[in-house]
């Protein structure tokens, strides 16, 4: 190794053999999948990666796009920021989130909904139902008290701030621009004496949650252990991210048109694209 970084042409000559290499966590160049939906084109696919426990990822989707993503071996979370790809100062509000669908637990149907009062994503398929609006993600202050410096399998730095920071970055964006996020496929209940119950498995290895992009969006995914995870070890197995184009959303779509709130956020949206 001392020779090949002394040397730029042995340098060059190792970077280029590792052209093919295949590993489990990395992005598919093209975009392949076999597994599609029923009547989804190959040549709709616009993203194909698999996260790496402790790592993250970030892409840009258009407005009607879908993002499936799924826990491979049942110890993945997904922390999920989402921005307004045009005006990325516009990003997702959890609280509004929760308390304009006066329901604090997504599921099926749900909507993640913007400062802005309009629709950036909405929940269309769910198999997890094990989610949370409420503890946002660890950071590396956080991740060290409980884990120790340098614990395997992954460093004590290895926490979503950290992660959302690289991934924000990729935007132009900064430390500001991490924002309350929702976490996917790991939950909490809030119980009755204010007490939170962490729901964070393992669970069944596959199960899988479908977003539909209301608009032009900038998702941003990190994949670290929940900040609530009881477990003294630090925990955490890969993230499978599938997106593909699709039609926006017509004007009697279920989901659309489930509530009252929800109708009107879409009516936000439907204006804010009539410019």
């Amino acid at each position: 190794m001392t020779q090949t970084l002394e040397n730029p042409l042995a340098a060059r000559d190792h970077a280029r053999s590792m052209e093919g290499t295949v590993v489990e966590s990395m992005p598919v160049l093209p975009p392949v999948a076999d597994d599609l939906p029923a009547g989804i084109s190959p040549s709709d696919l616009v993203w194909e990666e698999t996260i790496a426990a402790g790592g993250y990822a970030t892409r840009r989707l258009a407005r009607g796009a879908r993002l499936r993503l799924v826990d491979l071996k049942g110890d993945a979370c997904a922390s999920l920021l989402i921005f307004n790809a045009e005006m990325p100062s516009e990003r997702l509000n959890v609280a509004d989130t929760v308390k304009v669908q006066w329901n604090a637990y997504l599921e099926k149907g749900r909507l993640l909904l913007s400062d802005m009062g309009r629709v950036l994503m909405s929940l269309v398929e769910d198999e997890a139902e094990t989610h949370d609006c409420f503890c946002g993600v660890s950071n590396a202050k956080l991740s060290a008290a409980k884990y120790g410096k340098g614990q395997e399998p992954a460093p004590y730095f290895s926490n979503g701030r950290d992660r959302f920071l690289n991934g924000v970055a990729k935007h132009g964006l900064g430390p500001r621009d991490v924002h309350p996020c929702v976490n996917l496929f790991k939950g909490v209940r809030v119980e009755d004496d204010g007490v939170i119950t962490p729901l964070t498995g393992p669970f069944d290895a596959g199960r899988s949650v479908i977003l539909r992009a209301e608009m032009d969006v900038i998702v941003v995914i990190a994949n670290c252990p929940h900040v609530m995870d009881p477990r003294e070890e630090w925990s955490c197995t890969p993230l499978r991210a599938t997106a593909w184009r699709g039609p926006i959303t017509p004007e009697d779509d279920a989901v659309r048109n489930a509530t009252p709130e929800g109708r009107r956020a879409f009516l936000n949206v439907e204006d804010y694209f009539r410019r």
